[in-house]
């Protein structure tokens, strides 16, 4: 198990294209406005030990639930698309009832499935075949670095965007997440 800087660089790249966390922007500004905060080092922390977890017994942890690959994204998928309705439609569909909702939306959906989600973890199963687990490790703890700087400065690049920047941001993202989810699905069923 040696280092090598250019698979480090090419997994990170690859990851940083999946986890795609500056397209989830909107999605991390209309969840600050619904709970609001956002638990930047719960959400990174979670996010990383899912995305840890999975390089490492991902495989595992299916087959012990009697769930294969193909499930698992058909349910990422769906989250994702009821995440691109709200935003889209401007209606509720995640309520929380409880003052701990701040935290549990940096959970979900925030760390699992926008951050950590089918996609994310199928990458890294797909990336064990291609490289060295301590490079994937590598590349997942630079990608939770930049996770944490976007999900701390959240509220200022809110700021940045204004009002309606923002909510034009958020309409134009969540149809992104529609067709996101529905081309999981579409690859999925082989349409």
């Amino acid at each position: 198990m040696q280092l090598n800087f250019r698979d480090i660089l090419s997994v990170s790249l690859i990851l940083f294209s999946v986890i795609d966390i500056l397209g989830a922007i909107p999605v991390i500004i209309d969840l600050r406005r619904k709970t609001g905060h956002i638990h930047a080092e719960q959400a990174t922390l979670v996010a990383g030990g899912i995305m840890i977890a999975f390089l490492y017994i991902g495989k595992s942890i299916l087959n012990l639930f009697g769930v294969d690959i193909n499930s698992f994204a058909i349910a990422g998928a769906l989250i994702i698309f009821l995440i691109g309705l709200e935003m889209t439609l401007g209606r509720n569909i995640f309520k929380s009832e409880d003052a701990a909702a701040g935290k549990a939306a940096s959970i979900v959906p925030l760390a699992f499935p926008v951050i950590a989600g089918a996609g994310t973890m199928t990458t890294i199963l797909s990336l064990k075949s291609q490289y060295n687990e301590v490079n994937i490790l590598v590349g997942i703890l630079l990608n939770l670095v930049f996770i944490y700087l976007v999900l701390k400065s959240s509220q200022w690049i809110e700021i940045k965007l204004g009002k309606v920047g923002a909510n034009v941001l958020r309409k134009v993202f969540g149809v992104i997440l529609l067709a996101i989810s529905i081309k999981i699905l579409k690859t999925r069923f082989g349409v």
